[in-house]
């Protein structure tokens, strides 16, 4: 017989009180007000996983939200936008076509989450690991990723073991893993499941990186999911695949065989175009935080303009629509529309088929691009969660159905149903309306720099200058009073809260690496310095010329001159940084990014110059070359 040591009801499973009082708030109350609530988000499941010592935990997915019902979570939030956006698109569905009687629509969201790998024993040996998450000193080995060989190699056996633990693993818990591969740079590496509604695919990608962590603890591993953890290799993103679906399966950004008449398609394609025309400001807060700046634009991820990608053949879809002209022929003659199923193509090898080849290519310099029924929003960071910029995305684009429906509705005027005239009156207004928004060619270029400007884009170049567009009132508007997804204080709290994790988060690194040169590297430079000079004095004793000995000596010298220096400068505004008050969040956020931001790099400069000079058995940290090429 078995004996219950504790027994709980089934409302304590619906809702729980955990103490509220050390969770960031952003001053929506007083330390002193404890009080929060957990309820469970019944659309995603209960779940139960092996605990220490043969036990079992069940967990529950919940919101969290204050006292007085505010939200201080970002479930909660995606879950509204989810509602929200899902009344508007049925509104607009039947609208377009009142046979249809569609009472849902939901968002599917599919995460390429993209990582490292790193030997457990480097890592120990690494504080800036271990603390901020990258490192902070350090130099490229002369092999890391310029062969360009890594992407289509062979994954490691010790990585290939501990992915396939991984992937069992969250097969017991539902989540379906369904890729694998290498990633550019060396111990990077990708993990890809199938799309599911947006707010299950959110609690599945979190708990898969859990799962990843504990898998890799167990093969003597540790990964790590900020976005630059190494300086000169590629970043790590995460890819947010995103689309809409009606409660009857079908995809609402599907083009089928024939765009160029699928109105409805159209329509909802506009209405994510006009989202990013009218609130790019808001998705680059959405992807904004110190660690994500050192990925964006750096040639491996998208700049920090937002603009969308469609391929040549949606851009002549609806170039044509608004010109009233008939579509250019991307097929064989007889082909009269565009088939988005592709075309053939000859590998002109006898014993190899034929191959379907899609219209359009991809381009992987857009921060969002269109990629053959969702969109891939490209600029998400690795490390945070998908559910901020969802939410953001959902609210933006719910924002933009409304207006379209309206002027639907203003089109239709008396009539009992829109005729396909009023449609096309719509769509060519919005073609020309959200025009400046679309971009075909590289993203990286200096010429779509100025050319964005040209059509009145926003190019916000760092963290804290985008997190002032959040309470601008446009976009305060917004998500506050047309859509209702957040209060206005649940909004400010954010702002606040994302200010003030920047600002320490720059100012951790910066404490780190005061310690990491003071207390290792200057005294492993001081030591080497010592042996040169000892080993000279002796060769002198004997007669033997010490010119190569003097000669490291006179070059070192003033390295470590140039090291002490700016360590001295950086200490000082650290200080200065820690005494300054100020009641406001971003002013904190700026001073760290204007002036330790820069300061941090120019002492990395110079630790890593010394690295190279070093003897090895001096140099107190593990290298890159450890690091980046021992799993």
């Amino acid at each position: 017989e078995v004996t219950p040591i504790d027994q709980f009801s089934g409302g304590q499973l619906l809702q729980s009180e955990p103490d509220a009082s050390s969770f960031p708030s952003g001053g929506m109350r007083t330390t002193f007000e404890a009080r929060g609530y957990t309820i469970w988000d019944t659309s995603s499941s209960m779940f139960v996983q092996e605990g220490p010592n043969g036990t079992s935990i069940l967990y529950i997915p919940s919101v969290y939200i204050s006292y007085n019902g505010d939200a201080l979570d970002e479930k909660t939030v995606l879950l509204r936008s989810n509602e929200v956006l899902s009344r508007a698109a049925s509104d607009l569905l039947n609208l377009l076509e009142p046979e249809s009687h569609v009472s849902h629509v939901y968002t599917t969201l599919g995460t390429e989450q993209e990582f490292f790998l790193v030997d457990r024993t480097m890592y120990a040996l690494r504080p800036d690991l271990k603390i901020t998450g990258r490192t902070l000193v350090g130099q490229l080995p002369p092999r890391h990723q310029q062969l360009e060989d890594h992407y289509f190699g062979r994954i490691p056996s010790r990585v290939m073991r501990v992915i396939s633990e991984l992937e069992l693993e969250c097969l017991k818990l539902g989540i379906p893993i369904k890729t694998r591969h290498n990633e550019v740079a060396p111990g990077q590496f990708e993990l890809a499941p199938i799309f599911e509604e947006s707010s299950v695919a959110v609690d599945h990608n979190l708990l898969t990186m859990d799962v990843l962590h504990k898998v890799a603890h167990r093969h003597n591993l540790r990964v790590l999911y900020h976005e630059k953890p190494f300086k000169g290799v590629n970043g790590s993103g995460k890819h947010c695949n995103w689309a809409m679906a009606t409660d009857r399966g079908e995809n609402l950004l599907d083009p089928t065989v024939r765009p160029e008449t699928n109105y409805r398609f159209i329509l909802f394609l506009l209405a994510v175009l006009r989202a990013l025309q009218e609130h790019a400001a808001l998705l680059r807060v959405a992807i904004s935080s110190s660690s994500n700046e050192h990925r964006l634009g750096a040639q491996e991820a998208p700049p920090a303009i937002i603009s969308a990608f469609l391929g040549d053949q949606l851009h002549e879809v609806l170039n044509a629509i608004e010109e009233n002209r008939p579509l250019k022929n991307f097929s064989v003659p007889q082909f009269q529309s565009i088939k988005v199923g592709g075309t053939v193509l000859d590998v002109k090898v006898a014993a190899l088929p034929n191959i379907a080849r899609d219209l359009t290519d991809r381009n992987r310099t857009s921060p969002f691009a269109f990629t053959g029924n969702k969109f891939e929003f490209r600029a998400v960071g690795s490390k945070q969660s998908p559910s901020f910029p969802v939410t953001v995305l959902n609210c933006a684009v719910t924002a933009a159905i409304g207006e379209i429906a309206a002027e639907l509705r203003a089109q239709k005027g008396s009539k009992p149903r829109l005729s396909e005239e009023d449609k096309l009156a719509v769509i060519r207004k919005y073609i020309a309306l959200t025009k400046s928004v679309r971009f075909e060619g590289d993203n990286y270029s200096e010429e779509w720099t100025r050319e964005a400007e040209r059509r009145g884009l926003p190019n916000i170049r760092t963290a804290p200058e985008a997190f002032t567009y959040l309470i601008k009132d446009k976009h305060m508007d917004m998500l506050v009073k047309d859509t209702g997804i957040f209060t206005a204080s649940e909004l400010r709290s954010r702002y606040h809260i994302i200010n003030e994790r920047y600002a320490k988060d720059v100012l951790i690194e910066a404490e780190t690496l005061l310690t990491i040169i003071g207390q290792q590297i200057l005294p492993a430079a001081f030591e080497y310095r010592k042996s040169l000079a000892e080993s000279a004095a002796a060769l002198k004793v004997v007669g033997v010329e010490a010119g190569p000995e003097v000669d490291t000596l006179n070059e070192m010298t003033p390295m470590v001159a140039t090291l002490q220096a700016r360590y001295k400068a950086l200490a000082k505004m650290v200080s200065s940084a820690i005494a300054h008050h100020s009641d406001d969040s971003n002013e904190h956020a700026r001073v760290a990014c204007d002036t330790l931001v820069p300061a941090i790099a120019s002492v990395r400069e110079a630790a890593d110059a010394l690295e190279i000079i070093v003897a090895d058995k001096y140099w107190p940290l593990p290298k890159y070359t450890e690091l980046l090429l021992t799993i």
